[in-house]
């Protein structure tokens, strides 16, 4: 919108005739209409700028012509006001700062015995090196012994396990534990595996050292063959630590496994005498609904007997973190003593599984007075006055591969499992498939193990 222009030249001057229908065009029809001077006209800018003030501050009127005007502070001078408060002090202000002081300093002087007694409470053993093992000489059977068998270790396992460079040996300064098919003539044609027959059987058991193949009712000889290896001849250990560098295997049905038994079953059969996991996984992938390769997991076997084996009471899972233990070696640990027991992954901050032995396990334990069959159960470790009983004798470590099982360590019907734990043909079902679980082996279907460390507790075996 444009307004009216003014003069100042001659404000006398008539103004010239607008278009009709315009507010300034009314004379040929009416009164003319005199714009407003500029300085009058509400909607134009001011002649001049903000008119002056006539008080040039809050403390009088301001002079014409005397200048600038500043604003006047009016703050307290010091000495100016009366301060009665510092003339008399209260005795009770310093407190305000006393009290304070007081309370930082106890509680820095709690939080110093704390720590010091929690440090001065931490249990700090003296090992000695029983073993380092690289495999830089070899596989030593001094200390090492593979194991031959095929009575399936209690677990009803589907591997033979042999004491051949087939199945265990050591490549690029690793010991590689590798299962492989068995001999397909073997399963094909009636046979009989009897290792009685060149004394390469490890166990005393006949069930253990002889297996047939009968194509008639459908019974067959192991259908893959693996390794387990122990280290009874030349290094055990009662209480100390041990450090095992491995990768694990990846493929289907695979169960990889380090763990100790008893020298001797100085409380009874399995596992009145303890069982030590250190590390158990399945090769499976990530895919499998009990945890695969992803998940390792570690436990302590005891009971009065198999029926009530309390592995359940003191077992751990630890999942990787996005990742496999298939993926690259680990260090799987175990820190064992007269009151405590742990594993752990790669660092002793990492644990898996710990255990305080600080009441008889037999308490802990809950047992129930009798077994389903009525036989009466007895506490086999309590009379040792140790809590760490029957962990409190000399073990071994066993380290091994097995294959399949039909104890229950892959469920039935879970995840394509080709076989079912009670049938008579277990073992034939499961070799029936193997074009489906062979080709998982193929590019990591072995434990690769780097190095093996064991160190016995001072006080205990000459250390």
């Amino acid at each position: 919108m444009e307004y009216p222009r003014s003069t100042t030249a001659n404000t006398t001057a008539t103004a010239t005739p607008m278009r009709p229908g315009t507010p300034d065009s009314a004379e040929p029809y009416g009164d003319s209409i005199t714009p407003l001077p500029r300085q009058q006209n509400p909607f134009a800018s001011p002649l001049t700028s903000r008119p002056a003030s006539t008080t040039g501050s809050m403390v009088g009127p301001r002079v014409p012509g005397a200048g600038p005007n500043y604003f006047h502070s009016r703050r307290v001078k010091r000495g100016e006001a009366e301060r009665p408060w510092t003339k008399k002090k209260d005795p009770k202000e310093k407190w305000v700062t006393i009290l304070p002081l007081i309370g930082i300093l106890i509680g820095l002087g709690i939080s110093g015995f704390l720590i010091w007694d929690g440090l001065r409470t931490v249990v700090k053993h003296n090992y000695c090196l029983l073993l380092d093992e690289d495999w830089s000489e070899g596989f030593n059977d001094k200390v090492w012994t593979k194991e031959v068998e095929v009575g399936g270790f209690g677990n009803g396992q589907f591997e033979m396990t042999t004491n051949t460079d087939e199945n265990a040996y050591i490549e690029n300064g690793k010991l590689v534990i590798k299962p492989t098919l068995q001999d397909a003539k073997l399963i094909e044609t009636n046979n009989i595996i009897n290792l009685l027959t060149d004394k390469s059987c490890s166990s005393d058991i006949w069930s253990n050292c002889v297996t047939s193949t009968n194509v008639t009712n459908g019974t067959i000889v192991n259908p893959v063959k693996s390794a387990r290896i122990n280290s009874k001849k030349g290094a055990v250990i009662k209480y100390g630590r041990i450090e095992v560098k491995a990768q694990l295997p990846a493929g289907d049905w695979l169960w990889p496994a380090i763990w100790m038994l008893p020298v001797d079953s100085v409380y009874g059969e399995w596992p009145q005498s303890g069982e030590i996991d250190i590390v158990e996984s399945r090769g499976n992938n990530y895919t499998y609904s009990q945890g695969g390769n992803n998940i390792v997991s570690s436990a302590l076997h005891w009971g009065p007997n198999t029926a009530n084996d309390a592995w359940w009471r003191t077992n751990v899972k630890r999942e990787a973190l996005h990742t496999t233990y298939a993926k690259k070696a680990h260090t799987f640990g175990l820190e064992w003593s007269e009151k405590y027991l742990f594993t752990y992954i790669d660092t002793r901050l990492l644990q898996v599984l710990y255990t305080k032995f600080d009441e008889p396990l037999w308490k802990r334990g809950n047992f129930p007075i009798a077994d389903s069959n009525g036989t009466r159960l007895s506490d086999p470790w309590s009379q040792t006055g140790n809590d760490a009983t029957p962990f409190d004798q000399d073990f071994y470590l066993i380290m091994n591969v097995a294959v399949g099982g039909t104890n229950g360590w892959f469920k039935d019907g879970s995840s394509g499992k080709p076989w079912v734990d009670g049938s008579a043909t277990a073992k034939k079902d499961f070799w029936n498939a193997r074009d489906q679980w062979m080709p998982t082996w193929e590019k990591d279907g072995q434990m690769l193990v780097e190095s093996v460390k064991i160190w016995q507790q001072q006080g205990y075996n000459g250390c």
